[in-house]
């Protein structure tokens, strides 16, 4: 299983997509460290302005680059997630290199756990450290004007559950890929992630109205494919909003009007534990 998992990380870092993707976050990095950088320069002294308005308004400009940032780096890391993971299975097979490795003493369930944690160890950690890229840019390069009043333990939190992201994306990718080609495993892939995203903003906009059948809506979306409830648990967490009087203000748009319960974050990790397991059921009927 290990020997699979070491593979498996190798030849992610050895593929043209990994390394396309990792340039293109170098640009998008570069590109927000800018515009982060222009707005802080354009308004010298913002932060030191007395009042609530002017306060209110520099902790929303601030927080809404930094949720944009955050917004995309999800965005990038689910797509590079989705990409990686629905070929790990059917791309073997499809290229008959399943062959090798059946003849092999290993176990279907150990090929299936050795390619979920090579993928898992890759994409986690490129999760997480896109994520203090953000902070650190944000916070470092952005000046008076767009600085956020963050503690340690706030980060550690957000980034934590951020994490989540790609080992919810891994399982179900891999899951899809023991019983689809590549290209199908895909679609459905990315057509659910843009499910779950449009059930949050319905979601939000119930709360929002108090319509609490957009709410169940959204809830029931959360349910089939938690992404948007780990991001916007994500959120709640970074900017603190649910102790927070000027949630509203700090958070707008990339933020959550209704604050997903801890137990959906445990629902989320249970939901990938039990898709891997069903990816390895799946593999052993599978007939190759």
């Amino acid at each position: 299983m290990w020997t699979i998992s070491k593979l498996t990380f190798k030849e992610m870092v050895s593929k043209r997509i990994f390394l396309i993707t990792i340039i293109m976050t170098l640009i998008f990095l570069a590109l927000y460290g800018t515009a982060i950088y222009f707005i802080g320069k354009e308004t010298p002294g913002a932060g030191n302005n007395a009042g609530t308005q002017a306060f209110l308004m520099q902790q929303f400009v601030a927080s809404q680059f930094l949720g944009v940032g955050l917004y995309f780096s999800s965005f990038i890391i689910a797509l590079l997630t989705i990409l990686s993971s629905v070929s790990a299975i059917s791309g073997e097979v499809a290229s008959h290199q399943i062959d090798t490795w059946l003849m092999r003493p290993i176990s279907r369930a150990r090929f299936v756990l050795g390619k979920f944690i090579g993928l898992g160890l890759l994409l986690i950690s490129y999760a997480i450290g896109l994520f203090f890229s953000i902070i650190l840019i944000h916070q470092g390069i952005g000046t008076e004007w767009m600085d956020l009043d963050f503690m340690p333990m706030q980060i550690l939190k957000a980034v934590s559950v951020f994490a989540i992201q790609p080992f919810v994306l891994i399982a179900f990718g891999l899951f899809l890929s023991t019983r689809m080609t590549t290209l199908n495993a895909g679609i459905v892939s990315i057509i659910l992630y843009g499910a779950a995203f449009i059930g949050g903003f319905i979601e939000q906009f119930g709360a929002l109205i108090e319509k609490m059948t957009l709410v169940n809506i959204g809830i029931v979306m959360s349910l089939v494919f938690p992404i948007d409830s780990i991001y916007r648990k994500m959120t709640i967490l970074l900017f603190d909003t649910t102790d927070n009087p000027l949630s509203m203000a700090q958070g707008g748009m990339f933020t959550s009007i209704s604050n997903p319960s801890n137990v959906m974050i445990w629902y989320a990790l249970l939901y990938g534990v039990l898709i891997v397991v069903l990816s390895i059921y799946s593999f052993k009927k599978r007939d190759v």
